[in-house]
């Protein structure tokens, strides 16, 4: 019994500390996916930090989106086209902002859609304003010099017009602030562009 009672004080103070250090590790635990989740400690969050805008965005960002990619893709296909007939150095410096601009926004975009988990592409009932027909390109094509760019200014002058239609949609509708951002930016630029090829017809 003595040897009981000296050690009882000894025993129950190591099942305290015992006790202790196993609620202290269950509450730390429980602690560690809850700071993973909330500071994306954990790969998952991470992997959605890279698109911080993932969890914002309504049907108007994706429609932007899935339409202004091959919209952008056809003005590129038509900047191309330019290598080698036109002849105005105003229609060419034009070219080369088109090219510069509008394929890093493709990028942006296709990443965006990623972000969502949307497709790049999607099936569409309605038609996106100023697409070029088939023969509109095959008609651009075939020509050279200043019928070129007077061509030129006249299809893109009409391309640029449905671009910023829209991106005055996308403006009035949609609910992701990078994609409203873009679209600003598609209206200014573009509408800077639609009045520089007017006057380039002008002087044609």
């Amino acid at each position: 019994m003595r040897t009981f009672r000296k050690r009882a004080p000894r025993a129950l103070a190591l099942t305290g500390a015992v006790t202790a250090a196993a609620l202290l590790l269950a509450a730390c635990g429980d602690d560690e996916p809850m700071k993973g989740m909330d500071h994306g400690g954990s790969p998952a969050s991470s992997s959605a930090s890279a698109s911080a805008s993932a969890g914002d965005f309504n049907d108007a960002d994706v429609m932007f989106a899935q339409m202004m990619i091959p919209h952008h893709q056809q003005a590129l296909e038509m900047a191309e086209l330019a290598d080698g007939r036109a002849e105005d150095a105003e229609i060419k410096r034009i070219v080369a902002a088109v090219e510069k601009a509008q394929d890093p926004e493709i990028q942006k975009m296709k990443s965006w859609l990623k972000g969502w988990g949307r497709p790049e592409s999607a099936d569409m009932d309605h038609g996106m304003t100023g697409m070029m027909s088939e023969q509109d390109m095959k008609d651009l094509a075939a020509l050279k010099g200043k019928d070129f760019d007077r061509k030129f200014a006249e299809l893109m002058i009409a391309h640029h017009k449905g671009a910023v239609e829209m991106a005055r949609q996308e403006q009035k509708n949609g609910g992701n602030a990078e994609a409203k951002a873009l679209a600003g930016e598609v209206v200014r630029a573009q509408e800077a562009e639609i009045a520089e090829l007017g006057k380039i017809l002008g002087r044609l």
